[in-house]
């Protein structure tokens, strides 16, 4: 039975970078200070299935999300650029938050970049796309009140396992 997503993984180029401005900017908290790491170990080439894989990694925290970042140092990326909206994959994940021009600031600040461009009112969210310091997309969206699709109301429809 699928209980629901666990994590998101990330593939970064700068760990260290990343773990800071997700930590600083979106309030994520590691939960393993010291992160992990592999190389030479081909039951991990297997489970990733990339062989003669190396990488650390660190798993962080906000709530009941978690984001698992890596920064793999082999076998190189043969990707120079981040997944675009309409690239195909896993393109962007979306936050919620309660004041989205107080929360844009204060992400423009901790390193996000928005390209000059202010969020739109659409109505049932205000919404804009953005980018983390390594160019990959997140969402800020703030909801109206009883839209029907609040994070309050979609935890009220999800049935107790």
């Amino acid at each position: 039975m699928i209980r629901g997503i666990h994590h998101i993984g990330m593939n970064c180029r700068d760990l260290a970078r990343m773990k800071r401005f997700y930590c600083d900017a979106l309030g994520f908290e590691p939960v393993d200070e010291d992160g992990f790491g592999w190389a030479d170990e081909p039951v991990m080439d297997h489970i990733v299935d990339l062989p003669g894989s190396a990488a650390k990694g660190c798993m962080l925290r906000a709530g009941s999300c978690y984001i698992e970042m890596f920064e793999y140092a082999a076998p190189p990326s043969d990707l120079d650029r981040p997944l675009r909206p309409n690239d195909r994959g896993y393109t962007h994940f979306c936050i919620d938050v309660t004041d989205i021009a107080r929360d844009i600031a204060h992400l423009k600040a901790c390193g996000m970049t928005f390209n000059e461009r202010d969020f739109v009112d659409v109505g049932h969210v205000k919404t804009l796309y953005g980018y983390d310091p390594e160019g990959n997309v997140i969402e800020v969206q703030q909801c109206a009140p009883a839209n029907g699709f609040t994070l309050e109301e979609l935890r009220e429809r999800v049935p107790v396992l």
